[in-house]
């Protein structure tokens, strides 16, 4: 006899485990289901796990503003104790160049004012304050190392910046999601690692549960795609692409670890940074380094990849991002040992996520998620909650998408946003920044 229950989720990152633990305590018997050992053991505990306000949209900047104030309470949050610890959000802040490339600003910043998300306008000379081991001078527009021009500072100095005191990042994304795994349990939920699906079940139009490569089967009306970087081939398992204008695919990525400066405690004084003028966001790492980051500028080949057979060694773009970050920081040495992670983003069409039901009955998406999401976990996960109560329920959320009732900021977003149907959002940075 098969196993039963209420709500499966395909995927145990931080989004499927935050969907996990918050259908669990609306009661419903949760699995989540995941391919690898463990909770957040794939591109979750590769993740930066940056916490910021901003966004390229207003309800990209609402949903982060908000959680913000999850992270902010993350035992409040969490509820429960866990022998592990609980993962600690370092709120250092996040300091944004003002660059030609990003507008200077000036529509985020009409949003954060219509959000009442707080920040502050830094000109060069407070830039310098706070890192006095920064060149102030413009290099952009970016290039690549074997370019003219590059590394040659421009005779113009950078416009300034603008600091959101809101932010910093969380110091074990991993441990996060164990943290919610450790809630979901406590409500009821269950939890199956090293475990692939392989067929989506359905009957007479509907859901009923998955099949596992070991032939095993499981019964739920409901599923939810949570897959991350795999969540393109779980979507083609149901069949449920035929009416999704935005799709998502597998993208590799390379953060770089390099140490500090000499004399300069990076971990202690730094904060997370995003650099347009050199392509790089940054932000501390343990041991008095610098996490080093690409925001994909144009001139940088992207390379998809096949979530179950790519290179999982550092490329030149290791070496690309640490040369890019000298040119901000002069006396940055970079090491012959290259030392940082190398993952996938789950990425859509124009970098904005799903979260929508399918055109299957009680097949649900939580995807495209990856290198801008991890911050948006817990509001994520009581959204798709929401969502698949309502639509459960009868709620006919294509018609007349769910309108969503945020805690902290009392704010209210329509969810139709993140619509599987949606067209491309151009307003979208169409990068890591989402």
């Amino acid at each position: 006899m098969s196993k039963k229950y209420d709500a499966i989720i395909i995927g145990a990152g931080i989004i499927g485990t935050a969907i996990g633990c918050e259908l669990a305590r609306k009661r419903y018997r949760t699995l989540n289901i995941d391919k690898l050992p463990s909770a957040g053991y794939g591109p979750t505990g590769a993740s930066c796990a940056i916490i910021r306000t901003h966004y390229s949209t207003y309800d990209g900047s609402a949903i982060a503003y908000e959680s913000y104030f999850y992270w902010k309470n993350w035992a409040d949050h969490i509820g429960v104790a866990d022998e592990r610890g609980l993962a600690h959000f370092h709120e250092c802040g996040c300091m944004v160049m003002r660059t030609e490339h990003n507008g200077y600003l000036t529509k985020i910043l009409e949003k954060m004012d219509a959000l009442g998300v707080p920040y502050q306008l830094w000109e060069p000379e407070q830039i310098k304050e706070h890192f006095p081991i920064y060149e102030t001078r413009q290099f952009g527009p970016v290039r690549r190392p074997h370019d003219a021009g590059f590394g040659v500072p421009t005779e113009k100095i950078i416009s300034g910046a603008v600091f959101f005191p809101a932010a910093g990042y969380i110091n074990d994304p991993q441990l996060s999601t164990c943290n919610l795994q450790k809630a979901a349990e406590a409500a009821g939920g269950e939890f199956l690692f090293n475990t692939e699906v392989t067929r989506i079940s359905t009957a007479n139009g509907r859901i009923t549960g998955i099949v596992l490569k070991t032939g095993e089967q499981i019964e739920s009306p409901i599923v939810v795609n949570a897959a991350g970087p795999h969540s393109q081939i779980v979507n083609d398992l149901a069949g449920v692409t035929g009416d999704m204008n935005i799709s998502t695919k597998a993208l590799k990525q390379e953060v770089a670890h390099i140490p500090s400066p000499h004399g300069f405690d990076y971990e202690r004084l730094g904060m997370v940074t995003s650099d347009s003028d050199i392509g790089c966001y940054t932000r501390p790492e343990h041991g008095n380094y610098i996490l080093v980051g690409s925001e994909d500028p144009e001139c940088d080949q992207r390379e998809w990849v096949d979530p179950d057979s790519y290179d999982e060694n550092f490329s030149d773009q290791w070496q690309i991002q640490a040369l890019r970050m000298g040119q901000r920081i002069p006396s940055l040495k970079i090491p012959r040992r290259r030392r940082g992670v190398v993952s996938l983003y789950d990425v859509s069409d124009d970098w904005i996520p799903i979260y929508d039901k399918s055109s299957l009955p009680g097949f649900y998406m939580a995807i495209g998620t990856s290198g801008n999401q991890f911050k948006n976990a817990p509001v994520a996960g009581l959204m798709m909650a929401q969502l698949i109560e309502k639509c459960e329920n009868g709620y006919d959320h294509d018609t007349d998408p769910l309108k969503f009732k945020m805690k902290y900021t009392n704010l209210t977003i329509n969810l139709g946003f993140y619509s599987r149907r949606r067209p491309i959002n151009h307003e979208s940075s169409f990068s890591v920044l989402g």
